[in-house]
């Protein structure tokens, strides 16, 4: 278990750091800035790369509404949910506290503006209100759920798992950074949240509870989809 929560923590730890990396030093840097484009890309790639570097190890969560997802696909013990999810929200939390001490290294930096938190209302990027930013996190966790688990399914090919689980993830942000900026992953809220404090954190609990939801329902989905309502063995990523 210390292996796998380790896994976890690293894993979530390189998905903050990387993707809201990209957002805070890179997105608008002068002449070479890698707009939304790059960021959502760059989420993708954290999720990529960490799948195939410790999926092994944890199967690969890195997001406590993954976990949620595939206890409720009966692809997980529940009973081991709840470290995998503390393991998940600490790693975040010193990924955003690393990106943190990066960024105030440069003259520009400025707190105020953030490090790629997620909001809505007035924290959203497109000033996009509650009910809208609400929905878009509940169906886009929802889709990259049933990304998840048909892609580690006993008839898919697990290599190629983190793959589309990358490329679900890069869609998603390119579809909903305007929207909330992007979380489907409670962890990564809580990251910068907790380091950039204010709103950020009173709007803390709609990236929890919106990417559970949808979770919950992609596994549950997942359920029926499969034909199938009793609890399975856990298939890590890359592992028959």
């Amino acid at each position: 278990m210390s292996e796998r929560l380790g896994a976890e923590f690293i894993g979530t730890f390189w998905l903050v750091l990387g993707g809201c990396g990209s957002a805070v030093l890179a997105a608008t840097f002068p002449e070479v800035g890698i707009g939304l484009l790059g960021v959502s890309f760059a989420f993708g790639l954290t999720v990529l790369t960490a799948a195939y570097a410790l999926g092994p190890i944890s199967g690969g969560h890195f997001n406590p509404a993954v976990t949620m997802g595939l206890v409720a696909a009966g692809r997980f013990d529940a009973e081991d949910a709840i470290p995998y999810m503390v393991a998940q929200v600490l790693g975040a939390i010193c990924g955003a506290g690393m990106l943190y001490f990066i960024a105030s290294g440069s003259p520009s930096f400025d707190l105020a503006k953030g490090l790629a938190q997620n909001g809505y209302g007035d924290a959203s990027p497109g000033k996009f209100p509650l009910a809208q930013g609400f929905l878009t996190e509940m169906v886009m966790t929802f889709m990259f759920l049933m990304v998840i688990l048909g892609a580690t399914a006993k008839k898919a090919q697990a290599n190629f798992a983190p793959i589309a689980i990358g490329l679900a993830l890069t869609l998603i942000h390119l579809i909903s950074i305007p929207v909330t900026n992007t979380s489907v992953n409670p962890a990564r809220s809580t990251g910068p949240a907790v380091i950039v404090g204010g709103v950020a954190m009173q709007q803390l609990w709609m990236f929890w509870v919106a990417p559970m939801l949808g979770a919950i329902l992609a596994g549950l989905a997942n359920r029926w989809r499969e034909g199938e309502w009793a609890p399975r063995p856990v298939r890590r990523l890359g592992h028959d």
